[in-house]
């Protein structure tokens, strides 16, 4: 790969919120499970587990981050759904089924979405309150 590529994604990735850190994670894992797809149509068994095992480590990653304490009930849910998808990707892996793959893909691909929307409101709520602090700030002067 090109070094100014690389110094390029470099800066991406330190200089962005953990909103977006989070939706560039779904996106590699999205990409990993397609990239698997296709190299399971192909026959390439090495790249297919190769994919396979760069989208379950972005999965474990999020199962792993996961503050159970804050998130309650929601953490546990999001636990779940991302042991499932460790056992589908397993099983894509060792049996060669796509549909498995399928399945996760699109589980990673709702979630993105609902990350996205979830992190507009964030940067909406916190736009509005940088307002009103703003706000109060040139009245007290």
């Amino acid at each position: 790969m090109n070094p100014y590529m690389n110094q390029y994604q470099n800066n991406q990735i330190q200089t962005a919120s953990p909103e977006k850190i989070l939706i560039m994670l779904y996106d590699g894992a999205i990409r990993f499970t397609r990239q698997a797809m296709q190299a399971m149509d192909a026959g390439d068994k090495a790249v297919q587990g190769e994919r396979i095992s760069r989208a379950m480590a972005i999965v474990c990653e999020f199962s792993n981050t996961l503050d159970h304490e804050i998130g309650g009930e929601i953490a546990a849910d999001l636990d779940a759904l991302y042991s499932f998808m460790t056992r589908e990707l397993t099983r894509a892996n060792l049996k060669g089924d796509r549909k498995a793959l399928e399945t996760v893909e699109d589980l990673l691909s709702g979630l993105r979405d609902t990350w996205v929307e979830a992190a507009k409101i964030y940067a909406r709520e916190n736009q509005v309150q940088n307002e009103t602090d703003g706000n109060r700030l040139s009245v007290a002067l």
